[in-house]
């Protein structure tokens, strides 16, 4: 089979470079792409007096003709043509003969394929939002429901401070609201349409770029046709806030699999989200975390490659880059796979409160709050920190609570303790009186779910 540059070469390409050189087993998956650029391409062309509009409209039938018998499955693309771009110029001159040749005036490969990847990230970007979305309301419908649900909150892996799962999991919502945000500012970033920039120095044709642009529901046309062809930055921009979202679901996935443990036993999770052990009868493995958490190296790997493809491209395309497409498909299949079966796992996940209580109970956690219970009193703070660390150092003695010390007790280390500080240092109590802006308050977590609600609402309205 002749090859599109057959003209200049005096041999056939060698079977393995052949193979080396094509990409049309991953690129498949932009047909959609490629078809609807080619079919903006076409109109523009008949409209613009470059090819005859009757042409125009055979190439665009014939294009939507391909398009549905890729969709129904009735279409098997060659490793012969190399990439999508080629299979499907071949299959519509098959079809509609010298019309179909006429298609790629005007344009080359390179521009096709920047056009092709740009408008593929674009719907992708919007899939991984939209699921983004679904997981921080499954966040903030439980945050809503143990708004007073009570656990230690944690520094160094030590139980630091009394908080609310309500407020653990708008920690978590508010990361998930900052990946949105990432991902929206990478979309309206790499909102230009590239096609018109040739293979890299434009055409000598009197094209109309911002006719296809408005056909393809671009915001600009590039400015400059080296770079568009060449530009892969909202590839790199792209893996960079998947990779960051990626981290968010293995923090998140590592704190589940600490909780399922016996020795937290904080949730359980269901069964149709659970694995169990080939020699161990007793085991339920919280697999789907551990899966999240393992992959996030794969999403990281996908950044490194596009950082490392393009590190030293001189301008304009070079073969380097079709590395950029594994790369991204990848990174892309990876978070969506991650967030359809994380989402679920965490809505049917369930709370074993008791033991978030017990935890709480001990640990010291309303230390703190007995410090400043003395502050308010009139010690000054040092000096209250050095109080209660040594009711600590007694109580971890003689294995009880801070609320376990009798008033006597407690007033041999300062008379500023009265009948009061049993109350004040009540768990519930630390809660409710930590009302300041972010803090785990109940109705303070409620306004942080609204404030997420509302960032929910606005993006799907």
């Amino acid at each position: 089979m002749a090859k599109l540059w057959a003209g200049r070469f005096g041999k056939e390409t060698d079977l393995e470079v052949n193979d080396f050189n094509s990409s049309i087993s991953f690129d498949c998956r932009l047909y959609k792409e490629d078809i609807t650029g080619s079919m903006a391409h076409a109109a523009m062309l008949g409209k613009q007096g470059i090819i005859a509009e009757d042409e125009a409209d055979r190439i665009t039938e014939g294009l939507q003709g391909i398009l549905q018998d890729i969709e129904n499955g009735t279409i098997e693309f060659s490793q012969e043509y190399e990439d999508i771009h080629m299979n499907v110029e071949h299959i519509l001159t098959e079809r509609i003969g010298d019309a179909g040749k006429r298609l790629h005036t005007a344009r080359s490969r390179n521009d096709q394929v920047a056009l092709d990847l740009r408008l593929y990230v674009k719907k992708e970007i919007a899939a991984i939002k939209g699921q983004v979305l679904q997981f921080m309301k499954a966040l903030c419908g439980s945050a809503k429901k143990n708004t007073e649900t009570v656990m230690p909150g944690y520094t160094h892996l030590q139980r630091a401070q009394p908080v609310t799962f309500g407020h653990y999991m708008m920690a978590y919502a508010n990361m998930m609201k900052r990946d949105v945000i990432r991902l929206e500012n990478c979309l309206e970033g790499m909102d230009d349409m590239p096609l018109g920039s040739g293979a890299l120095a434009s055409t000598t044709y009197p094209i109309d770029r911002d006719f296809v642009r408005e056909r393809l529901g671009f915001a600009r046309i590039t400015d400059n046709s080296l770079d568009g062809v060449s530009d892969r930055d909202y590839c790199v921009e792209l893996c960079s806030a998947l990779s960051i979202l990626m981290m968010h679901l293995s923090r998140f996935s590592e704190e589940i699999i600490a909780w399922c443990s016996w020795e937290f036993k904080f949730v359980e999770l269901d069964d149709a989200f659970s694995t169990g052990s080939s020699i161990m009868p007793q085991k339920k493995n919280p697999d789907v975390c551990e899966l999240v958490r393992g992959k996030t190296g794969r999403v990281y790997g996908s950044l490194f490659t596009l950082l490392t493809a393009l590190k030293g491209l001189p301008l304009a395309y070079n073969k380097d880059m079709q590395e950029d497409k594994e790369a991204v498909f990848d990174a892309i299949d990876t978070v969506k796979q991650c967030l359809r079966v994380l989402t679920p796992m965490f809505a049917t996940m369930e709370l074993r409160k008791d033991n978030m209580e017990r935890a709480a109970l001990k640990g010291f956690i309303n230390a703190t709050d007995c410090a400043d219970y003395l502050t308010k009193k009139g010690m000054p703070f040092r000096d209250a920190y050095k109080t209660v660390g040594q009711l600590v150092g007694e109580c971890v003695k003689r294995d009880c609570a801070l609320s376990d010390l009798t008033l006597p007790e407690l007033r041999a280390h300062s008379e500023l303790f009265e009948a009061d500080v049993y109350e004040a240092i009540d768990l519930k109590t630390c809660v409710r009186g930590r009302k300041a802006p972010g803090g785990p308050a109940p109705e303070e977590v409620s306004r942080q779910i609204a404030a997420i609600e509302a960032f929910i609402g606005k993006r799907e309205e």
